[in-house]
């Protein structure tokens, strides 16, 4: 009979620390770190597909603006309040076990680079691009292609960014869905764990 009280003991001991050590995980997860694998081609030459990195999400918490140049993963859902319930329920739809097991599927987080911040006013043009009547040299775009830009104009409003993947030609970014909301900025990209492709 006491042995069946201590192992009862010893079973809810062992429940509790295994729930506050997955609310430890999820904490980390959503507020700190999180692993995270490229999807696509939109950032070649600097990233490739398959690609597995630690993005920091610690930028995202505080909501603090990314530097220009940063590589960020964004949540291309920019129409959609982003909320701590979306970061739990994107935890299980994007996590890095499930896309190796499966493949994945690009989906609605996206890699990108910082182009723009708020209040500034891009210019694209015969493959260059300006910021606030500057020449960007962006060493790292893709030199495979001269990207097209059909004398594109952009004003990047307050509480956005501006992003564009590397491989210019091939990729969907703010061009597209237009600046991208700060709290739609997941994480910025951090530590290469694993080559893809």
């Amino acid at each position: 009979m006491f042995a069946k009280k201590v192992n009862h003991k010893m079973t809810d001991r062992g429940y509790r620390i295994f729930i506050c050590l997955l609310i430890f995980i999820l904490f980390l997860n959503i507020f700190v770190f999180q692993v995270t694998a490229v999807s696509g081609d939109s950032m070649r030459q600097t990233l490739h597909n398959d690609d597995v990195y630690i993005i920091s999400k610690i930028g995202n918490a505080l909501q603090l603006y990314p530097d220009y140049g940063d590589v960020v993963v964004i949540d291309s859902r920019v129409s959609q309040k982003r909320t701590v319930l979306t970061a739990i329920a994107d935890m299980y739809r994007y996590n890095i076990i499930k896309k190796l097991i499966t493949g994945g599927e690009p989906g609605d987080m996206w890699v990108k680079r910082v182009i723009g911040l708020p209040g500034d006013r891009l210019y694209m043009s015969d493959g260059i691009v300006y910021r606030n009547g500057e020449l960007l040299d962006e060493i790292y775009v893709n030199a495979d292609e001269m990207p097209r830009y059909y004398n594109d104009e952009y004003i990047v409003p307050e509480g956005h960014i501006f992003v564009m993947g590397d491989n210019r030609n091939h990729s969907s970014d703010s061009r597209r869905i237009g600046a991208i909301p700060i709290e739609n900025v997941i994480g910025t990209v951090k530590i290469k764990i694993k080559s893809g492709d």
